[in-house]
């Protein structure tokens, strides 16, 4: 796998080389810095462990401060580890750029999805109304929701009313469009979760489909 983080700034349309339109969103990604390596021999598997954006000494927990100035790295706001099957290739303090992928590449994007609040089953769920008309006491209501003696309870897991979004949410199979090295951009077809400015991981895709609309 190959992996890099990032900031999702927006989305926005380029066109192809056949001149069809096409909606991307644009990642601000890496440059990220190698903060640990992991081996089999002192973690049991192997990893790297990157670290993206600058952070102030005082915003980072002492035990990370410690880590850091052990590997000889600034301290960075977001950690994430990259599983490898076999021994990593990089040392400590090596960076990573949007150079690791290349157009035509398929990548799942993980993200935090917007945060909606305490939202209806219909704008939660996709619920249908009840019928609008003259006495209709069940416009935009749940309905029943359980049985009455027996199980004389709700069960786990009924979908109704709550907090909706803000949840870790992958997106998969979206293809790289374009990559600007000098501007540390991906070009990404599609949406990807999140709002503009929000953290995102990008990596190659674990499950190697080819993406919407791309033909053999």
């Amino acid at each position: 796998m190959t992996l890099i983080l990032g900031r999702k700034q927006g989305m926005t349309q380029i066109f192809a080389d056949d001149g069809s339109q096409l909606g991307v969103t644009v990642v601000a990604a890496g440059p990220c810095v190698v903060t640990q390596v992991r081996t089999q021999d002192s973690d049991g598997y192997d990893a790297v462990q990157l670290g993206f954006e600058d952070v102030a000494d005082k915003r980072v927990a002492k035990p990370q401060r410690g880590a850091f100035a052990k590997s000889e790295v600034s301290p960075k706001r977001f950690l994430r580890e990259e599983r490898l099957a076999a021994a990593a290739d990089k040392a400590v303090g090596d960076t990573v750029t949007v150079e690791v992928f290349s157009a035509g590449d398929v990548v799942d994007v993980v993200g935090t999805t917007k945060g909606r609040g305490f939202a209806g089953t219909i704008k939660r769920h996709g619920f249908s109304r009840g019928a609008a008309t003259h006495g209709c006491m069940n416009y935009r209501r749940p309905g029943s929701i359980g049985a009455s003696a027996y199980p004389a309870r709700v069960f786990k897991g009924k979908r109704m009313s709550g907090h909706f979004g803000n949840k870790r949410h992958t997106t998969k199979n979206l293809q790289v469009v374009r990559v600007d090295a000098e501007k540390n951009l991906l070009y990404i077809r599609g949406a990807v979760p999140g709002p503009s400015g929000g953290f995102v991981q990008v990596q190659t895709a674990k499950t190697g489909a080819k993406p919407a609309g791309k033909k053999s």
